[in-house]
């Protein structure tokens, strides 16, 4: 007997017929022995439709607001799914953050989970039920109610799955799998079969949408097996697991990019220490996340910092580097949305030498301006314009050799 985690996204649970697919696969399972929880999402486009009633009331919705609201998305679902497993004859219990004990801090839309109380899942699997918990949500030590950022559904199942020290988290999704690139933007893209929880975490920061970053890092921590594969077939999907001395044969696995990127200059900021604290303390004291950070250096006792932020949270960082750049002696703020950012990853990066040469000199044939550098050990990103975001996908992916055989 195997306990098993499944999760299912929004398109999965989309409409009633997926949602009693899904009860069917579940059930199946159970069937065949397992124990089974399964995590769910919101049905695709109601967590849209939430924010957009949100933002009918005000520009600004207060963010403890906004979490209570949007947790009624998941909590739907799992009633759904719920009542359609007992309809078929098969124990169940739905579960919300809260009555699960998802315990997290209190950054509201974007919180991150300190605990998990399994004791309530585990005497509903001792009794024979599927355990159908609400992703994306959870409680603070005050009771209140919080959610863990878009995407946060991967990582409620997978933070259970550890909690529950379970054999598997199959991520199921309307993709059967991870891929070299996008397959929308380029229909030569293969299907991996395994790829490491490291090149995981890289594509998942950069932009891939397969799985969300922090599910990936609790599966690295504590080695839970991921399955990602399609909720409407039985294909195999692909593996994240640890490091195999294969992996680093092959220098590029992946190449993703992320249009959710907004640029920020602060022109004529003192040329001094501390500055780089003052401005990006603030913006940390706000929750919002710095991606590519380039300073130039000015003229005389001035200088220049540049960084990216999600084009999600420009408003707001604006409102917060503005009176910063005043205090600072009148600092000029621009911003721009026309950019977007390619990212090569790979294991292999490590042990091969003059790969982000022949990343600048693919991008340069092609007339792409390079206007932001980020690197790490295994992942090379551009911040380039917007308009160059497809066109920069496609010819790297040929260029690293990623694309699959004709035929």
């Amino acid at each position: 007997m195997a306990l098993v985690v499944q999760k299912y996204g929004g398109t999965s649970v989309g409409d009633p017929e997926r949602i009693r697919n899904v009860a069917r696969r579940a059930a199946r399972y159970r069937a065949e022995g397992n124990d089974v929880l399964v995590v769910v999402s919101a049905m695709s486009g109601a967590t849209n439709g939430l924010i957009a009633l949100a933002h009918q009331i005000t520009d600004l919705p207060d963010e403890r607001e906004m979490d209570v609201l949007l947790a009624t998305g998941e909590q739907v679902t799992i009633a759904l799914l719920a009542m359609t497993l007992l309809s078929l004859g098969v124990p169940a219990v739905s579960m919300t953050g809260a009555q699960v004990r998802i315990l997290t801090d209190s950054a509201f839309t974007r919180a991150r989970i300190s605990d998990i109380d399994t004791a309530g899942i585990r005497a509903a699997l001792s009794q024979g039920k599927i355990v159908v918990v609400a992703g994306f949500q959870g409680v603070d030590a005050e009771g209140n109610i919080t959610t863990l950022g878009r995407g946060g559904s991967d990582t409620s199942a997978v933070a259970v799955a550890a909690a529950l020290n379970a054999d598997v988290c199959e991520i199921y999704t309307d993709v059967d799998g991870v891929y070299t690139t996008d397959p929308n933007v380029c229909d030569r893209a293969r299907k991996l079969d395994r790829i490491s929880y490291d090149e995981m975490l890289e594509l998942a920061s950069v932009g891939a949408k397969v799985l969300q970053i922090r599910s990936v890092e609790f599966a690295k921590k504590y080695r839970v097996p991921i399955h990602v594969r399609s909720s409407f077939s039985e294909v195999e999907g692909t593996w994240v697991v640890e490091e195999e001395g294969n992996m680093e044969q092959v220098v590029v696995s992946g190449v993703a990019y992320d249009r959710n990127e907004a640029k920020v200059t602060v022109r004529g900021v003192p040329d001094r220490p501390g500055i780089a604290a003052r401005i990006f303390g603030a913006l940390s004291e706000k929750n919002i996340v710095v991606d590519v950070i380039v300073q130039d250096v000015g003229e005389g006792d001035r200088a220049s910092m540049t960084f990216t932020v999600p084009k999600t949270d420009l408003k707001k960082a604006l409102s917060v580097i503005e009176p910063v750049a005043r205090e600072l002696g009148g600092a000029e703020v621009r911003s721009d949305t026309g950019i977007g950012k390619v990212s090569i990853v790979g294991v292999g990066m490590r042990s091969h030498a003059g790969v982000a040469a022949k990343m600048f000199d693919v991008l340069s044939r092609e007339g792409i301006n390079i206007l932001m550098i980020s690197t790490s050990e295994i992942k090379v990103s551009c911040v380039i314009e917007e308009k160059y975001l497809e066109l920069a996908v496609r010819v790297l992916h040929d260029a690293f050799g990623l694309s699959k055989e004709e035929g």
